[in-house]
């Protein structure tokens, strides 16, 4: 008996061992590169058999593999394909790098979900996480403006104003998201909108140029800016990093995630600071900080949840006048004023499958926002007391309670499927401003103030928003789809004074209705790596809160029209080592706002204005070998007036102040491959001439900036140098003309950035 037993376990040895040596596994884990997220359903074939699987949605595989040498190729979309030794030995960690070529790049703002940039029949330019660890940017205008028809412009200290498909301008015409969501509510637009983004949390940008009222809704006119959140990393992994510059500014950033089973975390954020720059009370700090939580609860079904906090202020110079500009004389006479923002958003969403063909998501967004001002461009000298002036402190606050839900279903039937969405949205706003006495010493500067009792405004507004839209597409004939969106807004503001209303303090109280269809329609044709696509969209923006109800007896403003038509193209060539974009468009503008004069001499706004913008924008990249990359990216365009007649002066057929005809960014890049680690990069940027007035009476030359960057990574440390403006170009972001006063928003000098950061994770 102890024989038989003894054979039976020498037996169940051997067996066990034939069947290790017959069958074993293969199993690992497939990541982003870049930001080390889980790549789902991503495909692991094993070369040259019939055998593969796909990831789930923590990037996680498992293959049956006999013992003998196999390669496995690793795909999806969006991402380089990948060929790897097959291993029994240990778990695979694998890195997809993104996809070079543009067309295979995936976008989610042109639909709301993830597809193909050529099956999007819009104008649209992504920004990857690569290519901002890359430049290493201060500001998000050091990446948007590498993109054709972009100039966001710098007023210092990440406040900034917006130029797409329309002239340089501090009007509502453009729409700032983040996953989607818009950052600030309708009807209280603050053109330093993206001030209130934490940078460091970002894995994406996408800019749509042109109309996306479609999907988004109100202010999405010249073009959408949506900031894709990093989701949390598949392995434990992060950085942190130090950077300061020759001009008073410092910054540290950091970033760490992981994830713990069906949990992950990431948390991102920053602090920066200036002190002592080049111009007089320009000193700012920020924090801003971002947790995210993604819980899988099941194979199909994800929860997600962000925070993002951000605490904001910066002295407010002002503008330079022609004499102090002139003789570069960097004083200024404001040593008080200021703009403090506090932000809080908060993202709870539910992400489910129902099966290959079906999903659904549902949303609840809660802001918490405050602008708070002591405004340089409210102070006035009193004409008869040179040691007096006066000027006013103010608030804008809104909170938010939002919920949206969003369903897409794919359908056989010409290959097409139907996106449809509601959302509700509640946001309740405050507005005061308090009159302020303003002391000026000997040489004009305001030294102090006091405050007074005098209220200039007091009054809270309820926005509330009923949205739903459809986006459906097909695939009519193989490589053409036909794309077709439509959106109903309607928009309720209850508007209540508490003071009696007069020109100063606003209108009586009241409540305003708002509602507007937005459609949309479009084709895209894609033909062996070459595709063309046309549009026709609209795009509205109700009256902002401040236009409707400041200085009016009774508002009756009503929503501004644009009507865009488009149409443009792409191709590759050259085994996709040449890419090429263009767009050409038509937008043309309609019950836009303006101050008319009365016959009284009073003048107030009304719905009187047209414009007509055109242009084309275009943009190449060329990978001559893989460790070189040449980009060139340009617009020509006009911004005219059709009728336009404010505050009785006739501006019809002149050209919009701040319109350069000519915007273009080229770059070059060279990761060279003897020296693994080591890039290096030459950026232009070009500004043409443009009128610094509506009346057409005088120009502004434009300039040309040259940034160099270097950077070198060694193990787990990166060190870099940027040189900005490296030419120390004396310049101004945006030059104007108010009757005979000049003003100029300075340029920053040459400045030198240098920083060092730490990575840790593990690679392949």
């Amino acid at each position: 008996m102890k024989l038989f037993i003894t054979g039976v376990t020498v037996l169940f040895i051997l067996l066990r061992g034939v069947g290790s040596y017959a069958q074993t596994h293969c199993s690992g884990k497939v990541i982003d590169a870049a930001t080390k997220e889980p790549v789902a359903r991503a495909s692991v074939q094993i070369k040259d058999t019939k055998l593969g699987t796909i990831t789930n949605a923590n990037g996680d595989f498992t293959l049956p593999l006999a013992d003998t040498a196999y390669n496995l190729i690793i795909t999806s979309l969006g991402y380089q394909a990948q060929t790897i030794p097959a291993s029994s030995q240990r778990p695979l960690l694998i890195n997809l790098q993104s996809h070079n070529n543009s067309l295979q790049e995936i976008v989610i703002s042109a639909s709301r979900t993830a597809q193909r940039r050529g099956e999007a029949p819009v104008a649209i330019a992504t920004i990857s996480k690569q290519t901002m660890e890359d430049t290493k940017a201060t500001r998000i205008d050091q990446l948007v403006n590498k993109v054709s028809g972009v100039n966001m412009v710098s007023l210092g200290n990440e406040q900034h104003q917006m130029s797409i498909r329309q002239p340089m301008t501090t009007k509502s015409l453009f729409l700032y998201l983040e996953d989607g969501i818009p950052i600030r509510t309708t009807g209280v637009y603050n053109h330093n909108a993206l001030l209130e983004i934490n940078m460091p949390a970002a894995r994406q940008i996408e800019i749509i140029k042109g109309p996306a009222s479609s999907l988004y809704g109100a202010e999405a006119i010249g073009g959408a800016v949506n900031i894709i959140t990093q989701a949390p990393p598949a392995i434990l992994s992060g950085q942190l990093s130090v950077q300061a510059t020759n001009t008073g500014y410092k910054r540290t950033d950091v970033q760490v995630g992981n994830t713990f089973g069906k949990f992950g975390l990431l948390i991102s954020g920053y602090y920066a600071n200036r002190r002592n720059g080049p111009v007089d009370h320009s000193d700012f700090h920020k924090t801003g900080i971002t947790i995210r939580g993604d819980y899988t609860i099941s194979e199909k079904t994800k929860w997600v949840n962000n925070i993002t906090y951000v605490n904001y202020y910066s002295d407010m110079l002002g503008s330079l006048d022609s004499a102090h500009f002139a003789d570069k004389d960097y004083s200024t006479p404001q040593t008080f004023t200021y703009r403090k923002v506090p932000a809080l958003r908060y993202k709870s969403q539910l992400f489910h499958q129902w099966n290959n063909n079906s999903s659904t998501q549902a949303s609840f967004v809660y802001r918490n926002n405050s602008v708070q001002q002591n405004p340089s461009y409210r102070v006035r000298n009193v004409a008869s007391d040179p040691t007096l002036a006066y000027g006013e402190i103010n608030e804008s606050a809104f909170d938010t309670y939002m919920l949206a839900v969003q369903h897409q279903q794919a359908f056989n039937f010409l290959n097409s499927k139907l996106i449809a969405g509601i959302s509700v949205d509640n946001s309740p706003s405050t507005y005061h401003s308090n009159f302020i006495k303003i002391r000026r010493d000997e040489r004009g500067y305001y030294v102090s103030y006091s405050t007074t009792d005098s209220v200039l405004s007091k009054y809270k507004t309820d926005i509330r928003n009923l949205a739903s839209y459809l986006h459906y597409e097909a695939e009519i004939v193989k490589g053409l789809k036909l794309t077709a969106a439509l959106r109903y807004d309607f928009y309720q503001y209850n508007f209540d004074n508490a003071l009696p209303p007069s020109a100063f303090t606003g209108a009586p109280s009241t409540r305003n209705n708002f509602k507007r269809f937005s459609p949309k329609i479009g084709a895209t044709y894609n033909y062996k790596g070459a595709g063309l696509y046309a549009n026709y969209s609209e795009g509205f923006v109700p009256p902002q809160i401040s236009e409707l109800y400041t200085g009016v007896k009774v508002p009756y403003l009503g929503p501004q029209t644009f009507y865009n038509y488009e149409v443009g193209g792409w191709f590759a060539l050259l085994n996709n080592k040449l890419y090429a974009d263009w767009s050409w468009y038509l937008l043309q503008g309609t019950n836009e706002i303006i101050s008319v004069k009365n016959p009284d001499g009073s003048t107030e706004n009304q719905n009187a204005g047209k414009t007509k913008h055109t242009g084309v924008e275009y943009g190449i990249t060329y990978r001559p070998i893989t460790a070189l990359a040449i980009r060139f990216s340009a617009a020509n365009s006009k911004h005219t007036f059709v009728n336009y007649i404010e505050k009785g002066i006739d501006y019809n057929n002149n050209e919009l102040a701040g319109g350069p005809r000519f915007i273009a960014n080229a770059e070059v890049t060279y990761k060279p491959a003897f020296m693994k680690g080591l890039r290096l990069a030459a950026e232009w940027q070009h500004i043409g001439p443009y009128y610094m007035d509506n009346a057409n009476t005088k120009k502004y030359g434009g300039y040309d900036l040259l940034h160099l960057r270097a950077g070198y990574t060694i193990r787990q440390f990166e060190l870099w140098v940027n040189a900005l403006n490296a030419a120390n170009t004396y310049y101004s972001t945006i030059a104007s003309k108010s009757g005979s006063l000049l003003s100029y928003n300075l340029g920053d000098p040459r400045e030198f950035n240098v920083g060092i950061a730490y990575k840790f994770g593990a690679k392949r």
